[in-house]
């Protein structure tokens, strides 16, 4: 299925009523749902068999989706935003805002802006930044297909996105805000 405007205002909705999609990124598909919503983040954790604790990712279509999140100076800002949109994300101070099941009960949140369409769409659709995470049960490797997604999910989703992941090889870098030090690669 073709993801038509009819389609992503569809997921807008899925999201808004508590679901759990599969989407394309720029490198995997992910695993989303509204931040806010902890049944729906709880169902992804147990999908994936992932510990709260790790956090999880916020995908943004654009930095006001972001705001909300986090807590940077406008310089701190304009220092990562520099990067976006793009397949780069950031961990950076979280505001209080965000909820421990997404920050993994830390003070810092991870957060991207993407460049890839269809995330960009489901976000906008959504009217909020949305909870991003490679679509795969741990210790498997993540998604890169449609057909991936459904072998390792079948019908414990509510929406699967169509089209094609970027061609980066490996899920997106993060790097943290205040170092610059890279904290995946």
């Amino acid at each position: 299925m073709h993801n038509t405007p009819f389609r992503l205002r569809q997921t807008g909705q899925i999201l808004s009523q508590g679901g759990v999609i599969a989407y394309p990124t720029e490198a995997v598909f992910g695993l989303g749902c509204d931040p806010l919503d902890a049944i729906a983040v709880e169902r992804i954790l147990t999908l994936k068999q992932r510990d709260w604790r790790k956090g999880l990712i916020l995908l943004a279509a654009n930095l006001e989706q972001l705001h909300p999140w986090i807590s940077l100076s406008p310089e701190e800002l304009a220092k990562i935003s520099a990067h976006w949109p793009g397949p780069a994300t950031w961990v950076v101070p979280a505001s209080q805002n965000t909820p421990d099941w997404i920050t993994g009960g830390r003070d810092e949140v991870a957060v991207r802006v993407t460049a890839h369409p269809v995330a960009a769409a489901i976000a906008q659709a959504a009217h909020t930044a949305i909870v991003s995470t490679s679509a795969n049960p741990a210790q498997r490797p993540p998604a890169r297909s449609v057909l991936a997604v459904r072998r390792y999910f079948d019908d414990q989703l509510d929406g699967i996105l169509t089209g094609p992941v970027d061609t980066q090889a490996q899920p997106t870098p993060i790097r943290h805000w205040r170092t610059g030090d890279w904290l995946r690669r």
